[in-house]
């Protein structure tokens, strides 16, 4: 059993929002380092955003600054992807990941080769 699952994709149009989930509930120890990821067909997988958990720290690829808002619930044990502005490029298969341990000049790297969970994703698309 995933011990990420992701939620809110959905198709929507050229200029229109989107809330992502990441229920990180399964775990029972805080991820220090939770990121989204996106993978378009015919793309490698890229890094979206990023957060530490012990500050909140958010960290955003230069794609989407601007446009999307990673935050996340403690309490919930939740990570959110508020996506605004979207366009078509924007349109992937939209992954949660983490990892246990990690320092934050590592989780702010965005690298996919950091994290050791994932979860299944949930397709976003966007279109004109």
């Amino acid at each position: 059993q995933a011990q990420l699952e992701e939620s809110g994709g959905a198709s929507v149009q050229d200029g229109g929002s989107l809330r992502l989930s990441c229920d990180a509930s399964g775990f029972g120890i805080p991820n220090r380092c939770v990121g989204w990821f996106r993978q378009a067909p015919g793309k490698a997988r890229e890094g979206v955003a990023s957060i530490f958990y012990d500050t909140s720290t958010p960290l955003y690829a230069d794609s989407v600054k601007g446009r999307f808002t990673i935050s996340q619930d403690k309490n919930k044990k939740a990570i959110y992807l508020q996506m605004d502005s979207l366009k078509p490029d924007d349109t992937a298969t939209y992954y949660c990941a983490a990892v246990r341990s990690s320092t934050f000049p590592n989780c702010a790297r965005l690298a996919a080769d950091l994290m050791t969970f994932w979860g299944h994703g949930t397709q976003v698309t966007v279109s004109s």
